[in-house]
């Protein structure tokens, strides 16, 4: 036995145990990095089990509500005759006809022209006209507003001035009126046509101002609704009398005289070259064009005789020349 333990004692002196393999060092977990105070915990669990989070849904941005224009015009008749009155009043250096004082020569001067126009619509249908000029400061606003004025005299009569020139309106200036909303507010769907027609006074004139300025105004007339506009205004009013910019200057008037009756030509005697009216007939193609209007002339150089004429006839009594008395011969 002796032997057997000497023996195992050997072996195990020549064939030592193995060494242990070092023992790993603790495996510490990285934290993630720390939230923000103000940011939301994140969602427990791994990645590709996480249920994505609901998405907030997008807050619409207050817009303002547009109106259809086309749908007052079912309703035109009514609007027309429910008209907010403004009053007439003028500014006193516009030279605008006083219905008051009808013996002014420019004002008959202006029933001649309405005459004229007057026997014209019952040869042709005619309602719908256009008053412009070749160039600027030639008179085309000045001729529509008292043409209007004069219109509207006409007992039965149901006339409408509106402004179309987008460009440089003048008749809220003239009338002492507010210029917004006007056409440019119900083309664009800002405004009804209730907020548009104004009538002067108690009288048969009603007007429509341009509206607030546009960056675009010959792509407004081109829409739809200004056509249907004018369609509808024609049927509802005796004459639709258009302010228009120069012809020369914008195709604002061009394009209007396609959509209307007739148009007016005002010249300035001594401001109007004959090539601009040349140029101006020629844009117009000539078609529908009325006639011109002679603007700036000298008070003697047309009145002197119709003056005489019109003294006389108004003269009162009491300034009337005695009749001469014959004495009979003795």
């Amino acid at each position: 036995m002796s032997r057997v333990h000497d023996a195992l004692r050997k072996a195990t002196q020549q064939n030592p145990e193995p060494p242990k393999p070092p023992a790993r060092a603790p495996r510490i977990p990285v934290q993630p990095p720390p939230e923000p105070p103000d940011s939301e915990p994140r969602p427990q669990g791994s990645v590709l089990s996480q249920e994505p989070s609901p998405v907030a849904p997008i807050q619409p941005t207050a817009t303002a509500v547009l109106i259809d224009p086309l749908a007052d015009l079912d309703n035109l008749e009514e609007i027309i005759q429910n008209a907010r009155e403004v009053p007439y009043r003028p500014i006193e250096d516009a030279l605008i006809v006083d219905p008051e004082n009808p013996r002014e020569a420019p004002a008959e001067e202006f029933r001649s022209l309405r005459t004229r126009l007057n026997h014209l619509q019952t040869l042709q249908p005619l309602h719908t006209l256009v008053v412009t000029s070749a160039s600027p400061a030639e008179g085309k606003s000045f001729t529509a507003m008292n043409l209007a004025v004069t219109q509207a005299q006409l007992a039965g009569k149901r006339i409408l001035l509106a402004d179309f020139d987008f460009r440089r309106p003048s008749i809220d200036k003239t009338f002492q009126i507010t210029g917004a909303p006007g056409i440019t507010n119900y083309l664009l769907g800002k405004a009804g046509l209730a907020e548009v027609i104004n009538r002067v006074g108690n009288t048969n004139l009603y007007v429509m101002t341009a509206g607030e300025a546009v960056p675009n105004p010959l792509e407004l007339l081109n829409l739809k609704q200004c056509k249907e506009l004018i369609q509808a205004l024609r049927d509802h009013f005796d004459w639709v009398i258009l302010d228009s910019p120069p012809l020369l200057f914008a195709a604002d008037a061009n394009l209007l005289a396609t959509m209307c009756d007739g148009t007016i030509l005002v010249v300035r005697i001594g401001t109007t070259t004959f090539d601009s009216v040349t140029r101006a007939l020629q844009s117009l193609c000539e078609n529908n064009v009325l006639g011109t209007v002679v603007n700036g002339a000298r008070r003697g150089e047309l009145y002197s005789k119709y003056t005489y004429y019109h003294d006389y006839y108004y003269a009162p009594e009491a300034e009337a020349e005695p009749e001469a008395v014959t004495e009979p011969r003795p």
